[in-house]
């Protein structure tokens, strides 16, 4: 299978979406973890990011492409996800990691869904967030255990993240045409009639599966 002119942007996309995640969940380790044992296991999880940071890099790299040059493009709207979103405690971070990241990570996975079978591979190896999820969801769960009255508060925050998160990859899609060129193909595959509105209404399905996880 040819590859898709997109393939460039979307690894970039996501080197670059590995790379903030790992710099935030550093900060959020060592700002808000509320125990050593809650900082060093975030940060394991961190470390696990920048490790698919170095693979996507490495893959752009045998593309030809330039990898900083080839994540330029996105540096502004994901930065403006994270200043838009930045949480105001530890159970708000756990949130973002696994709602917030989990829906921009839907987003690409789609789009890589009919490429070149060893782009898909490397793509689904870098989304594989099972570690993470699984560690956001005992705490959250924990936590609102511990204090009820904080899942309506982590409820509204959730909705906030879906939200921001949809628009940024809105923003995204229209401002790099060959990458949402794969939204599409993705979108209309199989000779079904669809679009990138049907698509989101099938990210949003993921999203509510996600807060039914944590009991939000």
């Amino acid at each position: 299978m040819k590859e898709s002119p997109g393939v460039v942007d979307l690894l970039a996309v996501l080197a670059y979406a590995e790379l903030s995640a790992y710099a935030r969940m550093t900060e959020d380790a060592t700002t808000l973890a509320p125990s050593l044992a809650d900082r060093a296991a975030l940060s394991e999880l961190a470390v696990a990011e920048y490790a698919h940071f170095r693979l996507l890099r490495d893959r752009l790299a045998e593309l030809g492409a330039d990898p900083g040059e080839a994540m330029a493009p996105f540096v502004a709207a994901l930065d403006a996800w994270h200043a838009q979103t930045r949480p105001a405690d530890w159970l708000q971070a756990l949130v973002k990691t696994y709602v917030g990241d989990g829906i921009a990570l839907d987003f690409y996975r789609e789009a890589a869904r009919h490429l070149e079978p060893s782009i898909g591979k490397l793509v689904d190896e870098v989304l594989v967030d099972e570690a993470r999820s699984r560690f956001a969801v005992e705490r959250v769960r924990a936590g609102i255990e511990a204090d009820p009255t904080a899942g309506g508060r982590l409820a509204l925050w959730a909705r906030r993240l879906v939200g921001e998160a949809l628009s940024q990859g809105q923003q995204v899609a229209a401002a790099r045409p060959e990458l949402a060129m794969l939204l599409v193909e993705s979108a209309t595959a199989g000779g079904e009639t669809s679009d990138i509105s049907r698509l989101f209404a099938t990210l949003t399905e993921a999203h509510n599966k996600r807060m039914a996880a944590l009991g939000i």
